[in-house]
């Protein structure tokens, strides 16, 4: 049965292949049946606003289900009692029976004792009451996770997403975000996606010299249907192991993306991947502030001069009108050591009111190399003192998300932590100068 050609099911778009999907970081995958167009809409609704499921099918008939299963491998099966109980009880019985690895909730109007002792005799692990609230969904997800681990208490490794933001143009936000990507995807661990949200005048592409086939634009044009197999096809895949989803390609293009269309997109990365990192514009749209409010982490880039500080004391200032978003700013101050600057890491510090989390030594013959040749810092200088700077920024942020010495990488993942001298300042990447690689 061809179900791809059936409006009864919907589900990812795969060759034909006994092999499973490949695993998602930090999510349960999931399947629903319910034959009402209705409650299986809003129990789809429900399900999208939790970033620890990913909705792996529908269906709307109990005879296709375990068809369904079949072929996409979940790891939670949702089954909506009132269209006919009869038969979905008996679909629960089935699929307990033969496929026992998928858990399986039920749901239903009615709160009939007899009906819920029934359904969970045939091997429900859940029962829900239409209509369901988030907030039980949640919760019975959660005990079917920990189930499944056989009650360990320990987290699932999750992913991180890092919002990059610029004082002002040309602070290196960009570059920042290009290559601590390239140093996270150097660890064959971790899987890594660049979101170039600078709708208008991105050029991560340029960095990576690379000519995109897919962008943002054709994602929020398919937002509907949007699953991970569309996803992963719109990316682009560096050597380094890096991948990138760019901004739109033509300008008209970019009010066309809204903050619910970044919603979808990074719920999907966040299913998907390690790590995100988003860069953000300049404008500081509702789209770049929607970013920084999901972020774990926000990296402020400035620089050591008045105009830089005094535009980082004001977005601090905006920042305290959205909750929880101050907090996560950590400050990292580019170009150490370019000449002509007076003023200080402590008088920086003194005027923003907060520490500078990190800094990355000025070597702007090397950045303008790389950038000119669209090749990341790992691959045309892994010695250089940025190079070493940015990659210890990774592992400052990330902690065990970087490879350490002593780990059997590829050479595309050697460690980096290995190219690092041991004199290089841990918090500035900077080496006596005797050692120091010149400067301009």
């Amino acid at each position: 049965m061809a179900l791809r050609a059936d409006f009864l099911c919907r589900t990812f778009e795969r060759p034909p292949t006994a092999t499973p999907p490949i695993q998602m970081s930090n999510v349960l995958r999931l399947a629903i049946v319910d034959p009402n167009d209705a409650t299986r809409e809003s129990l789809k609704s429900t399900l999208l606003g939790l970033d620890t499921i990913w909705l792996d099918a529908e269906c709307s008939r109990y005879a296709f289900f375990q068809d369904v299963l079949e072929q996409t491998h979940p790891e939670v099966g949702i089954v909506a009692l009132d269209s006919d109980p009869e038969q979905a009880i008996a679909l629960v019985e089935e699929i307990s029976r033969n496929k026992p690895e998928v858990s399986l909730l039920v749901t239903s109007s009615s709160t009939d004792g007899n009906q819920i002792l029934r359904t969970m005799r045939a091997g429900a692990k859940e029962f829900l009451t239409q209509p369901v609230k988030p907030e039980d969904l949640a919760t019975a997800l959660e005990r079917v996770s920990r189930s499944r681990s056989g009650g360990s208490s320990v987290a699932k490794r999750g992913c991180r997403v890092i919002a990059l933001s610029g004082c002002t143009g040309g602070v290196g936000v960009t570059s920042l975000g290009v290559n601590l990507g390239c140093a996270l995807a150097a660890d064959e661990k971790n899987s890594v996606v660049l979101l170039d949200l600078d709708l208008a005048l991105g050029d991560a592409d340029v960095y990576l010299d690379t000519i995109p086939e897919y962008t943002l634009t054709d994602v929020a044009q398919n937002i509907a249907r949007l699953d991970f197999t569309l996803l992963k096809r719109s990316l682009t895949k560096h050597a380094t192991g890096l991948y990138l989803l760019p901004r739109p390609v033509q300008l008209e293009d970019a009010p066309l993306i809204t903050p619910d269309d970044i919603q979808r997109v990074v719920n999907l990365l966040k299913a998907t991947f390690t790590h995100v990192i988003i860069d953000t514009s300049k404008a500081f749209s509702p789209v770049d502030m929607y970013s920084m409010d999901i972020a774990d982490d926000v990296l402020m880039v400035t620089q050591l001069d008045l105009p830089c500080l005094r535009n980082v004391v004001r977005l601090l200032m905006s920042f305290e009108h959205r909750e929880n978003l101050k907090e996560k700013v950590k400050i990292v101050v580019n170009r150490i050591g370019q000449g002509g600057s007076s003023i200080s890491i402590k008088k920086a510090e003194a005027t923003l009111g907060r520490e500078v989390f990190w800094q990355l030594p000025n070597d702007f013959r090397t950045m303008i190399e790389v950038r000119n040749n669209g090749v990341p810092l790992l691959e045309q200088a892994p010695k250089a003192a940025i190079t070493q700077s940015i990659g210890q920024l990774a592992e400052a942020l990330f902690g065990d998300g970087v490879a350490t010495d002593g780990e059997e990488n590829s050479t595309k993942a050697r460690s980096w932590l290995g190219l690092w001298p041991s004199k290089v300042s841990k918090k500035t990447g900077e080496e006596p100068a005797a050692d120091a690689e010149p400067v301009s």
